[in-house]
């Protein structure tokens, strides 16, 4: 996690006066191949879930997220402009992701038929990079989450 983000989060926490304890792990990451598009959505309330691939997490040797972990969204420029918290978390093939999840992605025209030719562009592409194959059955890590915080002085 960069400074600019450490800072947003321990400032944050700190005016929450949270009664539990600061959580051990937070992230701060970018979404996607459009990071400040994608980022507006969410600080519009518009974007409430995301995907990934399975296999990322399989050969990184990273934890799946969980429900309850905290998350800061970057911009293009590292900079973070919310935080969110992970509601849920499924394990779903590609090809049985619903209409109802394709629309809480929040990008394009919200339906299924968008969300999958967007989604198959953007796997086969990072796929290629570490020389696998797509497949319309292939394993996503689906995340439902609600933004907790919006940065005010955000730019996007």
């Amino acid at each position: 996690m960069n400074q600019a983000a450490r800072k947003y989060w321990n400032e944050y926490w700190k005016g929450k006066n949270q009664p539990q304890p600061q959580p051990k792990s937070v992230s701060a990451w970018q979404f996607g191949s459009d990071p400040d598009s994608l980022a507006r959505l969410v600080t519009a309330g518009i974007k409430t879930a995301t995907c990934s691939a399975y296999i990322f997490y399989e050969l990184e040797n990273e934890p799946l997220p969980e429900a309850g972990d905290y998350s800061i969204i970057l911009d293009s420029g590292d900079k973070p402009v919310a935080i969110i918290k992970t509601t849920e978390v499924t394990l779903t093939p590609m090809n049985e992701v619903t209409e109802e999840f394709a629309a809480a992605e929040g990008e394009g025209d919200r339906t299924l038929q968008y969300w999958r030719k967007a989604h198959e562009e953007f796997f086969r592409e990072e796929l290629k990079t570490i020389g696998r194959e797509f497949s319309e059955d292939m394993l996503l890590v689906c995340e439902r989450f609600e933004v907790i915080d919006v940065k005010e002085e955000k730019v996007l």
